[in-house]
């Protein structure tokens, strides 16, 4: 069977690696940024759809060692890239390099391109053209210290552009990293989240969509794979129809979020109703100081601002102040999970952290911190 990655931020492979094996797949490898898993080309549509973590699914094909543009085209070579798509379809090439002889990505972009486009002039006599905007194939090479590594992307847009998130707030949380963030906190899908500072809601609404089974990737209408020779339409056919039977409609319980700014509380809701999630969730303006929970019991999940985002560390300290009164004072008996990118503003916070993960939002590491409310 071929051996497919599926990638994700740094952090997050441990949960990523669950919820492959939760879809019956076994997963062969797990690194810092991702998992290796074997399975045919049904499981990799099937991972496409289902995963809420990776944000993207690969193939790997090729791994060699190159100290120039040379040994780049001929290690190329090695791999027939005129199984994938027709002369006449469209390819792009993504490369990144880091401590390699070769610097420059735009130069190694080009000379994977000249490799394969030169296989499809010498079978077919003409060749692929480049589209950067929406390639039929995405080829993704990357080189760290001399080492580098080739695969075919099967996803497209990244995974975690699920198509309803239309607008967003400052700094918004990408959608695989608000979904790992409630598989780090072992949310049972069976009780509410609160959110007192949910922005555009993406915590929220991935949240409704795990709790009914909405599997993410179902409110797109492509992926990188639907443009592949061998593209098994049927069996692609079969895995969405699966998906949709196992929805439900209904919640026995409900979801909170709350903001401050009336207009990215209107984006939240917008957004949910895109995703089909916005008779499950509540949504309600207010600062996170007067912020009440409105259920006996459930999840405290939220990202608050880390003060690189508004330019304003002082107004972001009040923010972790009066969240801090909040969860002591109205919260007691609840679990709260907080994600920071500022350990210093987290010591406003004078909470006792129980568990703690680290993960990566963009390029900002953070801690994400689970405090317990006694």
């Amino acid at each position: 069977m071929p051996s497919f990655l599926a990638i994700c931020p740094k952090g997050l492979s441990e949960v990523l690696e669950k919820e492959i094996q939760g879809l019956g797949i076994p997963s062969t490898q797990k690194i810092a940024a991702g998992v290796f898993f074997d399975t045919n080309w049904e499981g990799c549509y099937k991972v496409n759809l289902h995963s809420r973590i990776a944000s993207r699914v690969v193939k790997p094909v090729l791994d060699f060692p190159a100290y120039n543009g040379d040994d780049i085209y001929n290690n190329v070579l090695q791999h027939d890239f005129t199984k994938y798509i027709s002369p006449d379809q469209t390819l792009k090439v993504d490369a990144a390099v880091k401590e390699c002889a070769i610097h420059d990505q735009r130069f190694l972009a080009m000379k994977v391109k000249d490799a394969i486009v030169d296989q499809f002039r010498e079978k077919y006599g003409r060749r692929p053209d480049v589209d950067n905007q929406r390639p039929a194939l995405r080829i993704i090479i990357q080189g760290r210290k001399n080492e580098f590594h080739l695969s075919v992307d099967t996803s497209g847009d990244a995974l975690y552009m699920r198509g309803y998130r239309l607008e967003a707030g400052d700094a918004p949380l990408k959608e695989n990293l608000a979904a790992a963030l409630l598989a780090m906190a072992e949310w049972d899908k069976q009780s509410p989240v609160i959110d007192p500072l949910c922005g555009s809601g993406t915590i929220l609404i991935e949240a409704a969509m795990m709790a009914m089974n909405i599997a993410p990737g179902s409110l797109r209408n492509r992926f990188g794979f639907m443009s592949m020779i061998g593209f098994e339409k049927d069996k692609w056919e079969a895995v969405v129809e699966e998906a949709i039977s196992q929805e439900k409609t209904e919640l026995p319980y409900l979801f909170y979020g709350s903001d401050i700014d009336r207009k990215v509380l209107k984006m939240a809701k917008d957004n949910a109703r895109r995703a089909g999630v916005d008779h499950v969730i509540e949504f309600k303006p207010g600062p996170v100081a007067t912020c009440e929970p409105q259920v006996p019991a459930g999840l405290v999940v939220t990202n608050p601002p880390y003060g690189v985002r508004l330019g304003d560390e002082e107004n972001v300290r009040d923010i972790y102040k009066d969240l801090s009164y909040t969860l002591k004072n109205r919260f007691k008996g609840w679990n709260a999970w907080i994600l920071s990118g500022n350990k210093d503003l987290i010591t406003d916070l004078k909470l006792k952290a129980t568990r703690r993960h680290f993960t990566y939002n963009g390029p900002i590491e953070c801690r994400f911190l689970k405090y317990e409310m006694f």
